[in-house]
């Protein structure tokens, strides 16, 4: 994570803040090219989660006035009464395929098999921010997934709908439309919508560049959310000698960063914490096969060891650089290469990786306005300590290349990061009552920023299709500067019920 100075991104979240705010943008019609993650109806972590740029807005390109709410266009009763009747149209009382009606009857007619679950969940921060509403999740989810398997291939489609009553929206997020196809006995080919992962981190990042869900991270959704889904071609090459994945996005697609909705950030310029009436502003990257990724992974096993090759060219994935014309927020070009290593050890599971990031338009380090190239290191070791209790703990290191020429040209007032970053993460996990009741505590500590974060969480499963959930996302710092310290005020517990079907 970059520590202070507004630059603070996650402990390999590779940042989830963008950068300063900005004016609003202009009204008027989004250009779409090859994105496909949200349609709306009616909606318009170390190293860094606030944009270096973000130290470097003039005061007079940020809004200083808080968000004023007026009232929920959706309740959350609204919103679990319509998603109730949307449930009742796809899942039919009647259990046999095909007897049944509706849109998951149909599916099963045509030959899909159809599931997934519905869920709402409901939770409030517990510290008082003036900047953001009390309420920090209520919201009513429908999952539909829906899978064809003709004989050539396999077909995929996952969607949610979903009513959000903190934002006051109702739309549909496309999590997944692809097809998987096999050319030849030694090739998998996947197109479409997809949810791409790949590395040895627990909720840490070195290698994986595809993009996150950082709002959901944070309010308390299912960690699923936290991996956004990309429009990609994903061919996977099978040998004995080694695999290999390669990724191709024709359309880079950014995280989703803090930018003051929903969560608060510190502004340094603001010289306070920023929120909903704080909105930043950055420039899209819409020009398809030329604003592109590039990913590959070459991998085997060796001895039981699980040693892999990485490589990524694209762009930072929240923004990291601003252009002084415009006053806008940027993604600048990043290209990296990595290692990494997981196998037994002393009766549990050990993984080490390492990553350098090439900032491709700030090589020297000499531009104020664009982050700096940098080494990420990362070393872990899980395992069970005593029955159904496991615990596991990582070591993560972010080194700042050119930390020279980042301090003199580091405008005068300033705070800077720090050369090197460190952070040690916890997870603690107990199952009881027959593994029916999971316990767990994952927490991240930064013995450099003094800051932490606490993401404890309960689960138990009432039966095969009815779980309930509870937990917090709880922060805590020395500092307001800093990475966790920064969202004290967002400290927010939650629970929900899901049930599957």
């Amino acid at each position: 994570m970059a520590a202070r100075g507004g630059r603070a991104l996650p402990a390999g979240f590779g940042g989830i803040v963008g950068g300063a705010a900005v004016p609003p943008p202009a009204s008027g019609p989004p250009e779409i090219c090859c994105r496909g993650s949200k349609t709306a109806f009616p909606c318009g972590l170390p190293a860094g989660v606030v944009a270096p740029a973000a130290s470097l807005f003039s005061p007079s390109s940020v809004s200083g006035s808080p968000k004023t709410y007026g009232s929920a266009r959706f309740t959350a009763v609204k919103q679990g009464a319509f998603l109730l009747l949307f449930f009742l149209y796809i899942t039919p009382a009647v259990p046999a395929p095909a007897a049944a009606g509706g849109l998951r009857g149909d599916l099963s007619a045509a030959g899909f098999d159809a599931y997934g679950f519905v869920e709402t969940r409901f939770g409030s921060r517990v510290t008082n921010d003036d900047t953001q509403r009390t309420l920090s999740l209520a919201e009513a989810r429908v999952q539909l997934e829906g899978r064809h398997d003709p004989g050539w291939g396999s077909f995929v489609v996952r969607g949610d709908l979903l009513a959000d009553g903190v934002t006051d929206e109702v739309f549909f997020d496309l999590r997944e439309a692809s097809l998987l196809l096999f050319p030849a006995s030694f090739v998998d080919l996947k197109l479409g919508r997809q949810v791409l992962t790949w590395g040895t981190g627990d909720l840490l990042f070195i290698n994986d560049l595809f993009p996150k869900d950082w709002k959901s991270f944070f309010i308390g959704r299912d960690t699923e959310y936290l991996k956004a889904p990309s429009t990609a071609v994903k061919a996977s090459f099978f040998h004995d000698l080694a695999n290999l994945d390669v990724v191709y996005v024709p359309l880079f697609e950014p995280s989703e960063y803090i930018d003051g909705e929903r969560l608060s950030y510190w502004n340094p310029i603001l010289g306070r914490t920023a929120g909903a009436g704080d909105r930043m502003r950055d420039h899209d990257l819409d020009h398809c096969f030329r604003d592109d990724e590039w990913a590959l992974r070459l991998y085997r096993n060796l001895g039981g060891v699980e040693l892999a090759l990485y490589g990524y060219h694209g762009f930072w994935s929240t923004p990291e650089g601003m252009d002084p014309f415009s006053g806008r927020l940027t993604f600048p070009e990043l290209s990296t290469v990595g290692a990494s290593a997981r196998g037994a050890l002393l009766g549990g599971l050990a993984n080490v990786e390492i990553g350098y990031y090439d900032s491709g338009d700030d090589r020297d380090g000499d531009n104020p306005l664009i982050r700096n190239s940098e080494w990420r290191l990362l070393g872990g070791f899980e395992r069970e300590i005593a029955r159904d209790f496991t615990a596991g703990l990582q070591y993560y290191v972010e080194w700042l290349q050119g930390y020279g020429a980042y301090r003199r040209t580091m405008p005068a007032g300033m705070k800077p990061r720090d050369e090197v970053r460190h952070v040690l993460t916890l997870r603690l996990t107990r199952l009881l009552l027959n593994q029916n009741l999971t316990i767990s505590c994952f927490t991240y500590w930064s013995p450099s920023d003094e800051d932490a974060y606490l993401r404890p969480q309960a689960s138990y499963k009432l039966t095969d299709r009815w779980l309930l959930e509870a937990g917090a996302n709880l922060f805590f710092g020395a500092d307001q500067d800093t990475f966790f310290g920064q969202f004290e005020d967002n400290a927010n517990v939650w629970a929900g019920i899901r049930w599957s079907y």
